[in-house]
């Protein structure tokens, strides 16, 4: 059985209302690289003219972003993460959605749940030194993905004997880890980590998998698929044309089951699931 809300810190999430949809968490990257909007939203003020938005749209979360983790990405220096995502955090903080940083440094942990925030989605799984530790006593929502390798050497050569079940197993690990360390399930959630270390066949296998995944772990999904590459490589489109084919995956994770979306495209997911919502 999957749980039936999330913390997150100022905010508490239900899954259970009949007819919801899921969670639409925008994307916002204060980054010069990221792989589909790199350098749009780099300054202060563009960033935060893009949160408007995003509230403007109807967005859940908000997920801020310092550092490109797209495939090949050389790490980022942690004094430059802070500088990239700090500012927009304190700025954001009372903007009366809930907050998420997209960090795997233990570092920008700290600094940001002492800012405010209310979930921190990390592309490692808290496996770094000290993660853990610098979490578990807040209140913050943790979002617990699946990476091989990591962003530099992901998709090089990803390899699996079995994907769905690997993948299940490792979050499993990472979930009843954190639980031993007294994190209440409430504030977990999962991510299968589309395009961290999968081929397009191992990426579908677990799209079509995914209600199997969230409902042998127990927690909500996250998934993100917004622009990925394996959109490209079913649509021929590449990252700046890939608006469709991301809708098509969010109502596709929907079907499956998904919980909380990751998405750039805030307003236009909203108003497909609102249309798929109504018809189901």
């Amino acid at each position: 059985m999957i749980a039936n809300f999330l913390q997150c810190g100022r905010f508490r999430f239900s899954f259970q209302k009949e007819f919801s949809r899921p969670l639409v968490m925008g994307i916002l990257n204060v980054t010069p690289d990221s792989f589909s909007d790199g350098g749009n939203f780099h300054s202060l003020e563009l960033a935060l003219s893009r949160a408007e938005q995003m509230i403007t749209d109807g967005v859940d979360i908000i997920d801020i972003g310092g550092e490109s983790s797209r495939p090949g990405a050389d790490p980022l220096p942690l004094d430059e993460e802070l500088r990239r995502v700090m500012p927009v955090i304190y700025a954001l903080r009372d903007c009366g959605k809930a907050i998420s940083v997209d960090t795997y440094k233990p570092a920008v942990m700290r600094e940001a749940i002492a800012a405010g925030v209310d979930m921190i989605n990390d592309i490692n799984g808290f496996r770094a030194e000290g993660a853990i530790e610098i979490v578990k006593n807040s209140d913050c929502a943790l979002c617990v993905m699946h990476m091989q390798q990591d962003p530099k050497t992901m998709q090089e050569n990803p390899e699996y004997v079995d994907v769905v079940n690997e993948v299940i197993t490792f979050l499993e690990g990472r979930v009843s880890m954190m639980e031993r360390e007294g994190i209440a399930r409430e504030r977990m959630s999962i991510d299968p980590g589309f395009g961290f270390g999968k081929s397009l066949a191992h990426n579908m296998a677990l799209l079509k998998n995914m209600n199997n995944v969230q409902a042998k772990i127990g927690l909500p999904l996250l998934a993100g698929l917004s622009r990925k590459s394996m959109i490209g490589a079913l649509t021929g489109r590449r990252v700046e044309n890939r608006l469709a084919g991301s809708l098509g995956a969010a109502l596709a994770a929907a079907t499956q089951g998904a919980s909380i979306l990751r998405v750039h495209d805030v307003a236009e997911t909203i108003d497909a699931l609102t249309v798929w919502r109504a018809a189901i």
